[in-house]
């Protein structure tokens, strides 16, 4: 069986942005740059307040792609943003959807690099650069029944130049059109946080989905960082200690939706994930302020899980 060659026109790159229009521009300035180009750049504006519309009206005539702009009317969080930018590039008609934030920056060649395992996958991953030019470890599997990720998958490549994986994340997410069509489109209920993650999962229950032995992003905005060694804990903000605790409420309903809710080791899960956002308030943020966000999540989470009313994002037609 032979696959059609990519075609980058086929492509449209999401940015889901939020009054960082200075992060904005030096993405916009590296898209710019791309051979190729994708055949679409959506950027979805969270209602920012700063000159967002500005920036993005002074790179339509050298992007040397079409560019579709949405501003908001509200912030919807980032799972809002890309719950609207997959939509508008499904819309579009869009064969690959390549999903990013406002704060990386694309690789010259980072959509030939993408394209390159078009052909064989769906659900593809890149690799990406850290703020000082280190390669950025991302946490590509999960436990499943716990839904956490586990931190010391192996970050190496043997030479078939990819790992399977059954996570995602919307820094550097590249999916084909038949894959959201199955599953939708992302939940915006989440606002932030376990969006992705869950999102990457649903999709690896459709297809084979992997991370490629290819650096596409670089990103741009420097984090304040706990050096573990062999990995990092960045720093955070009450709204993600919030939403991470809240958001396990969303992640039990998809689980119990495809039959692999078990709530013994999803409450480990949970436990585990409140231990975890402690340390990292104590040896990061060097405080012990922000707990009461992680109980409100909790406290709201139960409420959530007990809505029997509950659903999933419905699967789409052409």
């Amino acid at each position: 069986m032979t696959h059609a060659p990519f075609d980058p026109a086929s492509a449209t790159i999401v940015i889901v942005t939020y009054n960082r229009s200075h992060l904005l521009t030096g993405l916009l300035e590296s898209i710019t740059a791309m051979d190729p180009k994708p055949g679409h750049v959506v950027i979805i504006d969270n209602a920012s307040s700063d000159d967002t519309t500005d920036v993005v009206e002074s790179f339509r005539p050298t992007l040397g792609t079409e560019v579709v702009y949405r501003r908001l009317e509200t912030n919807t969080g980032g799972s809002g943003g890309f719950s609207e930018g997959m939509r508008t590039a499904y819309e579009l008609g869009s064969e690959w959807i390549w999903m990013m934030d406002d704060d990386v920056e694309v690789v010259t060649d980072g959509l030939a690099k993408m394209g390159k395992w078009a052909p064989r996958f769906k659900s593809i991953q890149g690799r990406r650069y850290d703020y000082d030019g280190s390669e950025f470890y991302w946490q590509y599997r999960i436990a499943e029944r716990m839904g956490i990720p586990i931190p010391f998958a192996p970050s190496g490549f043997d030479a078939s130049g990819f790992k399977e994986m059954n996570s995602g994340c919307f820094e550097g997410m590249f999916i084909h059109r038949s894959i959201v069509r199955q599953i939708g489109l992302p939940d915006h209920r989440f606002f932030i946080y376990w969006d992705d993650q869950m999102y990457g999962w649903l999709a690896s229950r459709k297809t084979t989905a992997v991370i490629v032995d290819e650096f596409v992003l670089r990103r741009t905005r420097e984090i304040k960082q706990w050096d573990m060694g062999i990995r990092h804990m960045n720093a955070s903000s009450n709204a993600y200690r919030f939403y991470i605790m809240r958001n396990r409420a969303y992640i039990k309903h998809y689980y119990r939706v495809h039959g692999n809710y078990n709530p013994v080791l999803f409450g480990l899960g949970t436990s585990m994930t409140f231990a975890k956002e402690l340390i990292r308030l104590l040896f990061v943020e060097r405080t012990v302020r922000g707990t009461s966000n992680l109980f409100r999540g909790l406290k709201e989470g139960g409420k959530l899980s007990r809505d029997r009313s509950w659903t999933p994002m419905p699967a789409l037609e052409d």
